[in-house]
């Protein structure tokens, strides 16, 4: 039976996974439109090109990859701690253009990874992790 903290829990990791697939997703086939106009963006900070550039093409892979696992509860733990660290990274980022209307956002995604990451070991119940946990459980008696 599923508790409901454990409900609680599922819920959160899909909606914060789903939100970093959805941004991931819809980024991927326009990637070198979407690295233009970041780089635009960062034109005016104090960032050279050299970070924003390999920075605009890493970040919809690493939404995408980061909300996958999330979805699937695989790599939970992993996935929870790289988008916390995505999120630190948008962070810096919208501080260096003084986007402070994008902070809010960023923020609350950080707040979502921070909670799930302390509540990942005790009701992570619904997740591909625990299936694979099982199995290997199952191997070693």
């Amino acid at each position: 039976m599923i508790s409901s903290r454990q409900l609680s829990f599922v819920t959160a990791r899909l909606a914060v996974g789903m939100s970093m697939f959805g941004h991931g997703l819809v980024r991927l086939p326009k990637l070198s439109g979407f690295s233009n106009w970041m780089a635009g963006q960062f034109q005016k900070s104090m960032l050279p090109d050299f970070i924003i550039t390999p920075f605009s093409y890493m970040l919809p892979v690493a939404e995408f990859i980061v909300g996958t696992l999330l979805l699937l509860g695989l790599f939970t733990r992993q996935a929870l701690t790289a988008g916390a660290l995505v999120m630190i990274s948008l962070i810096f980022g919208s501080t260096m253009i003084e986007s402070w209307d994008a902070l809010p956002s960023q923020l609350i995604h950080t707040a979502f990874f921070s909670i799930l990451l302390s509540f990942e070991k005790q009701y992570n119940a619904i997740a591909v992790d625990k299936i694979l946990e099982r199995n290997r459980l199952q191997i070693n008696k």
